[in-house]
């Protein structure tokens, strides 16, 4: 069952007119996470993926993400549209968040822009900001699309979303 699109306001767009299968954007949006006093990432140059019904995930360029940062996980997964993933835990000082990341080494054809970014899950995060609002995380814990003002839903990952 397809839900019922919110209303869209002025400046927005629905995540309901987003594509599927995905698609990978170039965006110049200022994007921004920090974490216990630190800056982890600072980017204009990310990839904006986009599907139906999610919010956009934001992929960063390895160069504008603090150096020494990341540390390669276990495990992997994969996407029908993207291929194999590689998850990333963030080290900063004494911290460690584990699998808050994730990165597609050798993306497919059409998600050739991903090679040598990384997405983050906005939850575990102090601040992830998007041109300096606050950026809201996609329900659910396993999607890790980031909700502003910028965009309607209803978002995939609430409850009885699991079909969409």
């Amino acid at each position: 069952m397809r839900p019922r699109p919110d209303p869209v306001a002025p400046g927005q767009q629905s995540v309901w007119s987003f594509p599927r299968p995905a698609i990978a954007v170039p965006t110049a949006v200022h994007i921004v996470i920090e974490h216990a006093g630190l800056v982890l990432a600072d980017t204009k140059a990310s990839i904006s993926t986009l599907e139906t019904s999610h919010p956009p995930t934001y992929y960063i360029p390895r160069a504008d993400i603090a150096s020494n940062a990341l540390r390669r996980a276990e495990g992997t997964s994969f996407c029908e549209w993207k291929g194999a993933a590689v998850y990333w835990d963030v080290v900063l000082g004494d911290t460690v968040l584990p699998r808050v990341g994730w990165s597609y080494p050798t993306p497919t054809a059409p998600f050739a822009s991903l090679k040598d970014h990384v997405a983050f899950y906005a939850a575990p995060f102090d601040r992830c900001s998007v041109d300096g609002e606050t950026v809201v995380p996609q329900p659910g814990g396993f999607y890790g699309g980031w909700i502003t003002s910028a965009v309607s839903g209803p978002f995939k990952g609430v409850p009885g979303s699991r079909l969409w």
